[in-house]
């Protein structure tokens, strides 16, 4: 059997299973690793009384909870392949996304539920949807039921490398969802890089905010079992709660986006002391900006910072390491080097000829955490993962003469808003079904607490329609953080080039963008 399967590493929690391994805030569950691994022991005989087989696809659709990290590491385990769903989602984007995926068992709580109940008659491969905690809302069977009745029988067979583990979707630029598959090798070597790029060993206490559905939550539910972290969770993120947080359960270390932190130290409640038992922060997702980092570094002594770049179709692929913080310098504006095991280049975007440091290029990497495909997309598969093994991020970059990686902009349309990817041609979709709409382009625009923010420039007759009715028409077709969050309405036509396409960055310099 080879080792790169998450099945390894829970076996692996037997070494330490008198020490915590989680504490749920929401609903004041506390477990040993001994705990954890028999409720995982249960969830997984739940799982199969559901008919669920090592292949089938396990969507949940909740807020976070101890439940949920459960059924994330059992799945891993190789019980399943699971789905997490964005929970801000609208139900047409739910709906396509459980079709697409043939979820056929969803875990929701009672929000979920509901949202699902509304379009239970366009899934028919959904046989079985179990309701997460309390609530009035439609389902087929309690959790709470499911799992009493469940006896602790062994984990699932340890999986195969190369089988499927997770399915998680992200913003298309197509105009619909892309299920990102990766395989157990993949999760496993993101965990392991992560593990020794971070410096991380045993005694990490982590306080976990991050929504269970977003990649940036794998130290939640993946990145501390092989060396027995233990894991504090907050149902959501809030500032004043998670400045607590960290002081009351002494905290070693606590990772975000910018804008959580940014939230934190402007909380009137915030005092540098509250942070005292810190010893990491990692960050990413979204552009630090260098007045924030700086203040951050300032209240937070002693504390090492680590940034990582990447996505959900590679997890990290560079990091800013302590070292490189504790130098400073304009290196501090990259995103760091090469992660353990990650090659980096820049190519021509058009060509695929390399490029010599300092020229600006798209990024291509090549490593072990890469997905197999976008499930059900080979044509858009092939346009991204190359023969030579390297995945074509769409993000244009340099790298200097030390091989330190700095953004410059993106060759594909996407926004970055709050730690959350929207791509500007699915919320372009949406408002242009509008009828008054005749023209429509979307960019992201500096925003001093999103870092961007999503602002529409809409051709139309202003006297026809006001941008609160097209924010209503929006609300309605995507989720409510994909929702401009600004407008302009106007009779001329956008800038267009030969071939009539929108000149977003014409758009986007007339608005300030952000740039990443």
């Amino acid at each position: 059997m080879a080792e790169l399967n998450f099945g390894r590493s829970l076996r692996r929690t037997r070494f330490f299973e008198d020490q915590p391994a989680m504490l749920d805030l929401g609903n004041d569950h506390a477990s040993t690793y001994g705990e954890h691994l028999e409720r995982l022991e249960r969830h997984y005989t739940a799982l199969r009384s559901l008919g669920v087989g090592s292949t089938d696809r396990v969507g949940v659709l909740a807020e976070a909870s101890h439940v949920y990290v459960e059924l994330w590491r059992v799945l891993l385990g190789g019980a399943g392949v699971i789905n997490p769903l964005n929970t801000r989602l609208a139900p047409n984007e739910l709906a396509y996304i459980l079709a697409d995926s043939g979820t056929s068992v969803l875990y929701a709580d009672a929000a979920g539920a509901t949202k699902i109940a509304g379009i239970r008659d366009r899934l028919p491969e959904l046989r079985t949807v179990v309701l997460i905690g309390e609530g009035e809302a439609p389902h087929d069977i309690g959790f709470d039921d499911l799992f009493s009745a469940a006896r602790a029988e062994g984990l699932p067979p340890e999986p195969e490398e190369s089988a499927h583990a997770a399915l998680l979707y992200t913003g298309g630029t197509t105009g619909l969802p892309k299920g990102v598959l990766h395989t157990q090798r993949g999760i496993v070597s993101s965990v392991y890089r992560y593990l020794m790029d971070a410096g991380l060993g045993p005694g990490v206490n982590y306080l976990s905010y991050m929504p269970l559905f977003h990649v940036g939550s794998m130290a939640t539910w993946a990145y501390f079992v092989p060396i027995g972290g233990r894991v504090v969770m907050m149902p959501a993120f809030d500032p004043g709660q998670a400045i607590h947080a960290i002081q009351d359960h002494r905290i070693t270390m606590a990772s975000g986006v910018p804008t959580m932190f940014a939230m934190m130290l402007d909380h009137p409640e915030f005092e540098p002391k509250m942070f005292e038992t810190l010893e990491l922060i990692t960050y990413g997702a979204a552009p630090m900006p260098p007045e924030l980092l700086k203040r951050l570094m300032d209240v937070t002594p002693g504390v090492r910072f680590w940034q990582g770049y990447g996505m959900t179709e590679c997890g990290v692929a560079t990091c800013l390491t302590p070292e490189d913080h504790a130098r400073g310098s304009e290196r501090l504006r990259s995103v760091g080097r090469a992660a353990i095991g990650v090659e980096v280049e820049i190519r021509d975007a058009e060509t695929g000829a390399p490029k010599p440091p300092g020229e600006i290029g798209e990024i291509w990497l090549r490593c072990d955490s890469l997905l197999k495909e976008y499930w059900r997309k080979p044509e858009e598969t092939s346009q991204i993962l190359r023969s030579d093994g390297f995945y074509r991020t769409g993000d244009a970059g340099r790298l200097d003469d030390e091989h330190y990686l700095f953004l410059e902009d993106r060759i594909k349309d996407m926004i970055v808003t709050g730690g959350e990817n929207v791509y500007s041609l699915e919320v372009e979709n949406a408002i242009a079904s509008h009828p008054a709409v005749a023209q429509v382009g979307v960019v992201g625009v500096a925003d001093p607490k999103w870092g961007e923010a999503v602002h529409a420039v809409v051709v139309c007759d202003p006297d026809a329609v006001t941008s609160a009715e097209l924010e209503a028409y929006a609300r309605e077709q995507i989720a409510r953080f994909k929702v401009p969050k600004s407008w302009t309405l106007q009779a001329d036509p956008l800038p267009v080039s030969a071939a009539g396409k929108v000149l977003k960055r014409e758009l986007r310099e007339r608005f300030l963008l952000c740039r990443r």
